[in-house]
């Protein structure tokens, strides 16, 4: 597998510590890295931002560094409109585009993408549905740029494994495959082995943090008991500390013939706090892990 970082990392989000795109660039290479993954969005690699002086002086910039820009992370929700006179899908289809774009003028050849979350009154099916069509719209975009885009399992709509399967079937195009990852999949219990084994084939990318569960109870004084409160927080630490069973997942992944992009994040709080400090210490932790097993 391929080791990258996703500059999501050092976004400065979740109050860390933030680095401009170039800086990110800098960074990675300094930590041992020689892939990146991209965030498109700001405050890294916005379609706002990246007129064709900014893409210049970025790919001049990977250059420098030897970093190669391996996949550009898009966000998008392709639930059914709520809006009917907001062309909120039509927005989207622009946006993965100048994505693919951007991605083909880095030299990269993958673009990650949502699904949905649900949202009431819609049902199931129309989320489902509006996924699909969405898929196909963007993949169409995406195919004039020799992108493939890979969906992640993060959103409501196709979350689940199996689910993941249906969703490509239903979709049906070359250059629609997965960004597949085991957090997800962890914290909903499903089984890492077999999920990872049995979407390999069609996984073109994996991003990877760990996390520990933490349960929560509230006190009740009349009962001099607490009660248990239900989902559990869960909590970014060093990876391989957590609860994530990653040596059952990447031999799942090995066995199911995957060779591809294995991307580093840290897209919430972390234990330590936000600090460069403590951000490179994950980074290179990552390294290091990946490199022992």
């Amino acid at each position: 597998m391929e080791l990258s970082l996703f500059s999501v990392s050092y976004a400065g989000l979740w109050g860390q510590h933030r680095l401009e795109l170039e800086a990110f660039v800098a960074k990675a290479a300094a930590l041992g890295y020689g892939s990146v993954m991209l965030m498109g969005k700001r405050p890294h690699l916005s379609p706002l931002d990246m007129n064709e002086e900014a893409v210049r002086s970025l790919v001049d910039c990977l250059a420098r560094h030897k970093v190669r820009c391996r996949a550009v992370a898009g966000y998008t929700d392709f639930a059914p409109q709520r809006a009917g006179e907001v062309p909120f899908a039509e927005m989207q289809y622009d946006y993965v585009g100048a994505l693919c774009r951007l991605a083909a003028a880095l030299d990269s050849s993958v673009v990650r993408v949502f699904t949905a979350y649900e949202h009431p009154p819609t049902t199931p099916s129309a989320a489902w549905n509006t996924v699909v069509s969405s898929l196909r719209e963007c993949a169409a975009r995406a195919a004039d740029y020799g992108i493939t885009l890979a969906v992640q399992n993060h959103h409501d709509v196709a979350v689940h494994s199996d689910a993941l399967l249906d969703l490509l079937s239903d979709v049906d195009r070359p250059n629609v495959k997965l960004a597949f990852d085991a957090w997800s999949p962890a914290l909903r219990d499903e089984e890492l082995h077999t999920a990872a084994k049995l979407l390999a084939p069609y996984t073109a990318i994996t991003t990877n943090a760990d996390y520990v569960r933490r349960p929560r109870f509230r006190y009740r004084p009349e009962l001099v008991n607490y009660e248990r409160l239900l989902p559990d927080m869960v909590s970014a630490v060093p990876f391989g500390e957590g609860s994530i069973d990653y040596l059952a997942f990447f031999a799942g992944l090995r066995e199911g013939g995957f060779d591809g992009l294995a991307n580093y994040e840290m897209c919430s709080p972390i234990r330590g706090g936000g600090s460069e400090e403590n951000l490179d210490r994950y980074a290179r932790g990552y390294l290091e892990w990946m490199k022992r097993h």
